[in-house]
C-alpha cells in the first residue's frame, strides 16, 4: 500500500535542501535516496561547485548528528575512528571516539589524506562499526557518510582503493551551474547565507521509519533478472577489466526501491533501474587498456549495457 505520508517528508526535505542548493535538483533527489537507502555517497567534482554546502544542508534539514574533517596528509586514522587512552586514577584504558561518530559524516576531500587514513573508513562504511584495540564500537543509527573528491589527477590526491569505491552506493558529480542558475546563486547569496534558512524538517527517528518502509518496497523477479543481467553484462563486456561486484547488484536494488518510494510506488518499474543506474555502477568498473586507448568512458559503456540489456515489462504487485 503507497503511503502518501512518506512520499510528502521526502518532498519537504527536498524543498528545504533546495534553498541552499540552487540548480542542482537531480543530486539533491539522489543524495536523499542514498541516504533513505542506507547508503553512502561519494561526490567527485572540482572545489567550489557545492559540494559541502549540499552534505551541511542535508545535515541540518534531517537534524542529524554530524561531524566534518578536512582530509590532509597529516590526518592520521585514529583522527576518524578514535584512540584509547590511559587513565591514571581507575588504572584503565578508556576509549575517545574519534570524528565519525555521528550520524552524517563529511568526508571533505578524501582523496587528499593518506591510503592508510583512507582505509579507517572501510569498516564503519560496511559495518556501521568501528574495532579499535579489539573493541568495537556501534555508531549511531542512522549513519550516513558523504565524502567528496577532487578529480584524479589534481595536486595532491591519491586514488581511493577498489574495495572503498566498491562502499559508496553511487558517486556524483555537482557540475557547474547553467547560465540562469548561477545567476540565482548570486541573488541568493547578495545579503544572506541561504543554509541559514534551511528548517529541520526531520529527526533521526523519522528517518530510520522512511528506510524500513522503503526496504520494504516490493521488487518482481523479473526487475531482479534485469538488475543482475546489467551486472553481468559489465562483467564479460570487452572494453571493461572488472566488472560490477554483487554489492553493486545489492546497490543498485535499494537505491531503485527508494527511486519508487520517491514516485508515491510500492514496486519497483525497470525505469528507476534505468534511471540510477550509471550511479551506481560507473565508479565500480575498470576500463581495459583497449578502452583507455579508444578514449571510451566508463558513462558510454554503461549506456551501451542499458541500450543492449533488453527491460522487462512490470506492473504493480
Amino acid at each position: 500500500m503507497v503511503n502518501s505520508a512518506y512520499t510528502k517528508q521526502i518532498n519537504n526535505i527536498l524543498s528545504e535542501v533546495k534553498k541552499a542548493v540552487i540548480g542542482k535538483d537531480q543530486i539533491i533527489i539522489k543524495v536523499l535516496l542514498a541516504i533513505l537507502c542506507k547508503g553512502h555517497i561519494l561526490i567527485e567534482d572540482i572545489p567550489g561547485v557545492g559540494k559541502t554546502t549540499l552534505a551541511l544542508a542535508f545535515s541540518k534539514a534531517l537534524s542529524l548528528e554530524h561531524n566534518r574533517m578536512q582530509f590532509t596528509p597529516d590526518v592520521l586514522p585514529s583522527d576518524v575512528t578514535g584512540f584509547s587512552i590511559f587513565n591514571k586514577a581507575d588504572n584503565t584504558f578508556e576509549f575517545r571516539p574519534g570524528v565519525a561518530f555521528c550520524n552524517l559524516f563529511l568526508a571533505d576531500e578524501i582523496n587528499r589524506t593518506s591510503s592508510k587514513t583512507q582505509s579507517a573508513l572501510l569498516e564503519l562504511m560496511e559495518e556501521k562499526s568501528i574495532t579499535v584495540d579489539g573493541n568495537t564500537y556501534k555508531l549511531p543509527e542512522p549513519y550516513t557518510v558523504i565524502a567528496t573528491q577532487n578529480p584524479i589527477g589534481s595536486a595532491g590526491t591519491h586514488n581511493l582503493p577498489d574495495s572503498q569505491l566498491d562502499r559508496f552506493m553511487i558517486k556524483l558529480s555537482m557540475g557547474y551551474p547553467d547560465f540562469q542558475g548561477e545567476i540565482a546563486i548570486l541573488k541568493a547569496r547578495f545579503n544572506a547565507t541561504p543554509l541559514e534558512t534551511v528548517k529541520a524538517v526531520a529527526d533521526a527517528s523519522s528517518i530510520m521509519e522512511l528506510q524500513e518502509y522503503v526496504s520494504n518496497v516490493y521488487v518482481d523477479d523479473k526487475v531482479y533478472n534485469y538488475m543482475v543481467a546489467l551486472a553481468s553484462a559489465t562483467r564479460n563486456h570487452p572494453m571493461l577489466k572488472l566488472g560490477v561486484s554483487p554489492r553493486g547488484t545489492l546497490a543498485l536494488m535499494q537505491i531503485s526501491k527508494g527511486i519508487a518510494a520517491a514516485y508515491g510506488r510500492d514496486y519497483v518499474i525497470p525505469d528507476d533501474v534505468n534511471y540510477i543506474c550509471s550511479d551506481v555502477f560507473e565508479h565500480r568498473i575498470i576500463l581495459s587498456s583497449k578502452a583507455k586507448l579508444a578514449d571510451v568512458s566508463p558513462s558510454a559503456v554503461i549506456s551501451e549495457i542499458l541500450a543492449n540489456v533488453k527491460a522487462p515489462g512490470v506492473s504493480g504487485n
